[in-house]
């Protein structure tokens, strides 16, 4: 499948009335975008059950939130993982978006 540049598909669209019909999804980097987001929702998935076992965000015994606490801590930790992730996190998805693209070229 040929790869049309911005700039070639305005001349494509303007001298034909209209643009190439082309498959965004078969495009590589689509792909590897896409590969390395479900990567990193694997890892802020991991970071949040690591931060679950390590006691982040359970209710203290004093001063506690009541149930509601207990309830949003799942949010809490969930946003705590996945901000870590968006600044580099352990290195998890980089090393399974590696490993997945290896084997997809197989």
């Amino acid at each position: 499948m040929k790869r049309f540049k911005f700039e070639e598909l305005l001349v494509i669209t303007a001298n034909t009335g209209s643009a190439p019909v082309l498959s965004v999804t078969d495009t590589p980097d689509f792909n590897d975008e896409k590969l390395r987001d479900a990567a990193k929702q694997l890892e802020a998935s991991f970071l949040s059950e690591m931060l679950k076992s390590a006691g982040f965000g359970e209710a203290r015994e004093s001063f506690g939130g009541g149930a509601g606490e207990e309830q949003f801590a799942s949010f809490l930790r969930d946003s705590h993982a996945k901000s870590m992730v968006e600044t580099g996190g352990i290195g998890l998805a980089e090393h399974l978006f590696n490993a997945l693209k290896s084997r997809d070229r197989q």
